[in-house]
């Protein structure tokens, strides 16, 4: 089955995500940006740390 087939196939039981973002201090909603900000957003890098010895 593909992707697309499975998210067709459970598209009822789908709700809508909110996702927030740390900006000047503050928590966000990235929904709530104009449209310089959410191109900023998407091009960030997420800093993923390496596991120590």
């Amino acid at each position: 089955m593909s992707k697309n087939e499975i998210l067709e196939k459970n598209k009822d039981k789908r709700t809508k995500c909110m996702v927030y973002t740390r900006v000047m201090g503050y928590h966000r909603p990235v929904e709530s940006f104009n449209i310089g900000k959410i191109g900023e957003h998407r091009q960030r890098t997420y800093f993923q740390e390496k596991k120590g010895l």
